[in-house]
């Protein structure tokens, strides 16, 4: 790790990019101007309680917390996961005052989560940037809040997608490393004080599969742009939702195995079981969570019947699956 900080401060240096990148290396410069202190100042702690009997809350928990970026005046962008099925939410502010918001809008899609303040709150919005262009080796800084004490310089090592087993698919998400230990909706900071991406997880291996790196993943600020209107103006991505079943699956020497069926889901009530095998949707194979989403996405939208072909112990099964908008699972919050 040593090693690659040093190559960043090097790369810092040789690019003359702004100085707020090099707070967290001393040796690429010294502390920036007050322009690049206001930069910081859009990054804001989330801090979210959870509704009473919250599906999501077994595996995300009931209090959640990480960072935000203010985006708009009165609105944050920050990863959906810390704040679907909030009860409350509080924002703080890099002065340290506090003020509620509600959320405004969460796409599944990305996993965006864009928030509303009920109050004012000091900061300056951080401008989005593009995150297409922000190539491999490229030195970035991932803001966490707490000011510069959570800034940290890291390494762009690969651009490539990413499958969750959740239903959840990046076809080109932003891998860095080293790992930082604040990134969970931190926002990353390109050399001209850009948003460039929002940090969504923690990974073993950010330089590519199979390989032993540890490092974060970002989803690129580039899918927010186009939805942010509809998230603040609708509370959700205009249109039918894609199909969602209640899967959770991983990938296993060339298989689908299924780890987890959401309670209640439709997987669950149309008889899908955990330690199934996935092995096609309808007539198409399948091996990999990639082409499973996207064999059930090309089905149409969320209603949709979906037809699997299961391995079921030692017997292949076709089951229909009647999909839902993922939303629609969710407990929505009381009186909004």
């Amino acid at each position: 790790m040593a090693g690659l900080r040093e190559r960043c401060a090097g790369a810092l240096a040789t690019a003359g990019v702004l100085s707020l990148l090099a707070w967290a290396v001393p040796s690429a410069g010294e502390r920036g101007a007050a322009g690049d202190d206001q930069t910081l100042t859009g990054v804001v702690g989330v801090h979210a309680k959870i509704l009473h009997g919250a599906r999501s809350a077994q595996f995300l928990g009931m209090e959640r917390a990480g960072s935000g970026a203010i985006v708009r005046n009165g609105y944050v962008a920050t990863i959906g996961y810390l704040v679907v099925e909030a009860e409350s939410i509080e924002i703080t502010g890099a002065d340290g005052r506090t003020v509620p918001a509600v959320l405004a809008g969460y796409d599944h899609g990305s996993g965006f989560g864009v928030l509303k303040l009920l109050a004012p709150l000091a900061g300056r919005p951080i401008p989005l940037g593009d995150s297409s262009a922000l190539d491999v080796d490229r030195p970035v800084l991932v803001a966490g809040f707490g000011g510069r004490d959570e800034a940290h310089v890291v390494q762009v090592v690969s651009r490539r997608a990413f499958s969750g087993s959740w239903e959840y698919l990046l076809e080109s998400g932003i891998f860095t490393a080293p790992a930082v230990p604040n990134w969970s909706g931190a926002p990353l900071i390109g050399s001209k004080g850009e948003l460039l991406g929002i940090g969504s997880l923690v990974v073993s291996d950010a330089p590519g599969e199979g390989t032993r790196s540890p490092g974060n993943m970002f989803v690129p600020i580039d899918l927010l742009k186009p939805i942010l209107g509809e998230l603040i103006e609708h509370g959700r991505v205009a249109g039918p939702g894609r199909p969602w079943l209640g899967i959770n699956a991983e990938e296993l020497h060339g298989r689908l195995l299924v780890t987890r069926v959401s309670p209640g889901g439709p997987a669950e009530r149309a008889g899908v079981r955990a330690g199934d095998i996935v092995l096609g949707v309808g007539e198409r194979e399948v091996a990999s969570l990639g082409e499973f989403y996207r064999q059930v996405w090309s089905r149409g939208a969320a209603g949709t019947d979906v037809p699997l072909k299961l391995l079921q112990g030692a017997r292949v099964r076709d089951l229909g699956v009647r999909s839902i908008d993922r939303m629609e699972y969710f407990r929505p919050r009381p009186n909004l």
